[in-house]
This record gives structure tokens, sequence and C-alpha cells, in this order.
């Protein structure tokens, strides 16, 4: 699982920047005066990602930063519990599947209301079973450039050919296995067996928007994003962006309490992680995400210095993320078509070492393949990655380049800031690379969006990258390695050019397949092939940590970095911080 200009504000013109936002009013401010259970109305809720966010347009959205936004503004037709991680209806009030998991039908929920808006005439519009139809359809149409949902139109019937219609526009031919049973539900027919394909319905990517938004605006959609969700964007710029409060939102808690309570949701950009450290401290944002680990104590102090009145007053939340770091490879080119090359590369990377000298202890040494523990998933199963310096040596030599010589000094891509753990991580690989094979590596630190060019492009060769799961299953990873039609280039399906015939029949057998530890066995004999032909060298698994302002109340996160901000409430939001 997620990373757009290229201006990012210095620390002065932040805060200039989120005093502006807070001069701010919203469109629409009709807040409730009171809530039940010592819930608060009102505030705003202040955080800071690290990629600049130019576009919110679900289909294309797949960084994890952006779909933070999204899943504020759009809504799924299913979606996963931020804590049980189960699978629950959201815009569909209920569904079926038949007995072999191939007719999927769902009932849309009644009095669900599209953003007021302009495309509307400037009021809102209920959502009916035709909006998803729409929505799903625009997900599986090749104008975009590039699929936002890897197998998704490999599992509906006729998405496949769909697809190749609209490569220059979209059309209104329908999916052939998208169905309206009526103005309420609506039915998605597969090729073939799929146990798993209500996860993927969870996707953000496949969030529901209306065509008049589409129509109306044209190219510049993603700038005018209408959902249903509980936040509205009031403003995006290079700044930041600011989501004020849906007054007409649908959803209500447990005790009854109408959501959201948020006025707004503000967020802004830092140049680097120590920034964005001293904006939390200096109480300018409510929380800091996915913090190194090693940063918190000498920044805030211990929590009993918080409690004392010494610093910002805060609770630190780490979870075990569903996430892997990892190198990739271009395996369609010159220098890594060879897997005797990708093995050499993957045995002459110490991870272990990594983590300690070079990452500050940060992160678990992905030594066990690509799939973290998820869903059932043993990773024990799979045979373990361990550094091997000669074995390494003597596999560059088979491939014709021994000592390292011949082999060309290549460009790096990293996605990172100077100084970050990710660069050092990147710093700390080029140097194992260099000192063991006699490889170098030239790293280029990029933007998310100079990085995904770079790959499609053919122009990156290696390249350092991160997955979160889309949702809570082996296939979220594995997936990304499927190439039943990709040949030996890369592609939005599979960005590696990574092509093996016993991989994709184990794969298509998996999603068939409904006893789960059945499932998963073939999950975990995939999993292996992957790391025995090596287009890619995992790296680490991340812990997800997470430091919130003690004003923020309700917030939950979990092992996918999901973030629902419909249910968080500001202590005492009159207050200044």
């Amino acid at each position: 699982m997620t990373r757009k200009t290229k201006n990012i504000f210095n620390f002065f013109w932040l805060f200039i920047g989120i005093g502006i936002f807070l001069s701010c009013k919203s469109r629409e401010e009709t807040v409730p005066l009171k809530a039940k259970g010592g819930k608060v109305y009102g505030g705003e809720f202040r955080f800071i990602s690290p990629e600049v966010i130019s576009k919110l347009f679900p289909v294309t959205s797949t960084d994890v930063y952006s779909q933070r936004i999204n899943t504020q503004l759009f809504e799924t037709l299913l979606q996963l519990d931020i804590q049980t991680m189960e699978v629950k209806p959201l815009i569909a009030e209920s569904f079926q599947v038949n007995d072999d998991a191939t007719v999927f039908t769902f009932q849309i929920r009644k009095g669900i209301y599209f953003h007021k808006d302009p495309c509307f005439g400037g009021i809102g519009r209920e959502l009916t079973a035709a909006d998803v139809k729409f929505s799903l359809e625009m997900a599986c149409a090749g104008f975009h450039g590039k699929s936002s949902v890897n197998l998704f139109i490999d599992k509906v019937k006729g998405a496949r050919s769909f697809y190749e219609k609209t490569r220059n526009s979209f059309t209104n031919t329908g999916i052939q296995g998208i169905k309206l049973l009526d103005n309420n539900s609506i039915q998605i027919e597969l090729q073939e067996p799929f146990v798993g394909f209500d996860k993927i319905l969870t996707m953000p990517n496949l969030s529901i928007f209306p065509p008049e938004a589409y129509k109306y605006y044209g190219k510049l959609w993603p700038l005018h994003p209408v959902g249903t969700g509980p936040f509205i964007l009031e403003r995006m710029d290079e700044s930041g962006i600011i989501l004020s409060r849906n007054s007409n939102y649908w959803r209500k808690d447990e005790l009854g309490n109408q959501l959201p309570f948020l006025s707004k949701v503000i967020m802004t950009y830092a140049k680097d992680k120590k920034q964005e450290l001293q904006a939390f401290t200096n109480k300018n944002i409510d929380i800091v995400l996915d913090i190194p680990a090693e940063e918190i104590q000498f920044f805030l102090g211990s929590l009993k210095d918080a409690q004392d009145g010494k610093n910002v007053k805060h609770k630190v939340e780490s979870k075990s993320s569903f996430s892997i770091d990892y190198v990739g490879f271009n395996c369609n080119s010159s220098e890594f078509s060879n897997v005797k090359v990708r093995k050499a590369f993957n045995y002459a990377i110490n991870r272990k070492a990594l983590v300690d000298n070079w990452m500050g202890g940060e992160g678990w040494p992905a030594t066990n393949g690509f799939v973290p523990p998820l869903g059932g998933f043993d990773i024990g199963k799979v045979r373990d990655i361990v550094s091997k310096p000669e074995t390494a040596k003597q596999l560059l030599a088979e491939a014709g380049y021994p000592g390292g010589k011949g082999f060309p000094e290549l460009t790096f891509y990293v996605n990172a800031k100077a100084g970050s753990s990710i660069h050092n991580m990147c710093l700390g690989i080029a140097d194992q690379l260099e000192r063991t094979l006699s490889v170098k590596l030239k790293i280029k630190l990029c933007t998310l969006d100079e990085l995904n060019n770079a790959i499609s492009s053919g122009l990156a060769k290696i390249w350092r990258s991160g997955w979160i799961a889309d949702y809570p299953d082996a296939e979220s990873f594995l997936s990304l390695f499927y190439s039943s039609n990709v040949s030996n280039k890369t592609s939005e399906e599979n960005r590696f050019a990574y092509v093996n015939s016993d991989f994709n029949l184990k794969m298509k057998l998996a999603s068939s397949e409904r006893n789960v530890s059945t499932r998963n066995d073939l999950y975990v004999k995939c999993s292996q092939i992957i790391v025995d032909d090596s287009p890619v060298i995992p790296i680490i698994n991340n812990d997800f940590i997470v430091m919130v302002n003690t004003r923020v109340k309700n917030f939950h996160t979990n092992e996918m970095q999901m973030l629902d901000f419909s249910s968080i409430f500001i202590k005492d939001p009159e207050k200044k911080m």
C-alpha cells in the first residue's frame, strides 16, 4: 500500500501558513451544540504530511499520504473496522456472496448524500447504485495510465475488455460483470471464484463519487473532490489542505452523536521530521505520524516529564505495521534480467547491520520474505533470507561480473529527504553492496512522483520503495508480482517486469481456495518463489509509531496505518493550544 508540488515551505512559512489557516471560516459551520458521553463538537485537528498532495482523485491516488485525505472525503462500498480489521458494510448496507464466491450482491444504503457542490447546482444529491457502478467502471478505465487496483480489472467479468476499450477516453458501454438490479442494489460477477474480493472493495481507490462532478470539472476534477465522507475540501494549495465538517454527513456514533465532531482538519508541510517534531513541541500540530523511535526521547523526554508540565502532554501509540521497505529491480533491464545478479545483491545485504548501524535500531529485519505476518499467513514457513557475502560474490561472478568488474554504476532512486532514516538505510545498502560486490550505486533523492515516473518509464533500474497492505491479506503484497497480463515490461500492475508462470498459477489457485489454511499455504509457496527469484530485496518491516497530543480524544490507528478523523474530538476545543 499509496507518496506534489516541488516547493516545500521553510519553517517560517509553515507557521505563517498555519496562521492563515486558523483565520479561515468553513463554507458551512453548522455544528450541534452538545454531544453525549462527554464528547465535544468543534475544534481543529492539525497534522503534517511528509509528501505534498496536489490532487485528490481516488482512482489514481495509490500512496498512503493522499489516501489519508481521500478517506475523509470519500467512502467505499465496504470498509475495514479500524480496530478488528474485519470487513463490514459502509455505503453498502448489506451484501451477499454466492456459494462459489463469483457473484457479490450489494444493497446500497439510503439517505447518503454527496457533498454540496456547484456540479449539483450548489446542493447535494442522494447516492444511488448507479453512482457505485460509474465509480467502479471509472476505476477500471484505461485512460488513467495506471491501474489503481492491481488485479481488480482481471477479476470482474468483462473488466479487462473495458480497460482496453477505454485506453484513450471513458466510454459508457459499461462492464459486463457490473449490473444494476434497481436504484439501490448492484451485482458484481467475477470471472472466477475469489474469496477475498470483499477485502478489495475496502480499498480507498474504489471510493464512490458522482458522474456529475467528473463531467462538470473534467481534467480539473482531482482539484474538486466530491464524495460522501465526513469532511469537505475547503482549500488545497502549496501550503497545505483544509477540510471542513460535512454537516450533512449520514453516520452517527454508538451514542447517537452526529459525526464528525471536528470543525476542521488542517494539514500542512514540513521540510523534514525534525521540523515536524518541533511543530509538535510548539503545539502547532496535534500529532506526529510515523515517528522514528530514536527521536521520541530526544525531543520530548519521558511521559512523566509531560505530566509534570515540562513538555507537551502526549501519548505514544505503536503498532507493528503491515508494511515492508524494499529495494526493487527492473527485471527487464540488462543489469537485472539475470536472476544471479538479483540474488547476489540479495545475499550481499545484512539487514540486521542496516537496522543497528544505519537506522538507530528502527524497524525489524525482513528475513522471511516480502509478506509480513498478517491474515493467518505464517512467515515462519518461508525460508530465511540471510547475509551470505561469499555466495553473493560467487553468483555475481557466474553472472559475468567477477569482483564487480564490468557492472555499471547505477542510479539508486530513493524517495526520501536527506538525513531521514530511509536515506540512511539506503546509504547503508549502497555501502554494503560496494564493500561486498564492488558495485557502486549513486543515490538520487526524489519525490514519490519522480520515483514513479522513473519506474514507469524504465529509467529506474533499481530503487527503494515501500508497501503498506491495502487489506489484511497476503494477496495484497503478492499481487504486485502477478504477471498474467505482463510480458517483460514494467507496468502499474507489475512494476518489476517480473514473470514466473509457477507463481502465477499458484496465485490463481489461492484466489479461488475457500479453505483459509490451504489458501495461506499456497501464498507461502508464492512468497518463497519471490525470495528465490529476488525481483525485490525485502529490507525491513516497520513499526508505526504515532505521537498524539492528549487534547485529542478517541484517536485510533492500526497495523495498516489507517486514520479515521470522523470520530476524533478535541477536549476544550475553544482553548488555545
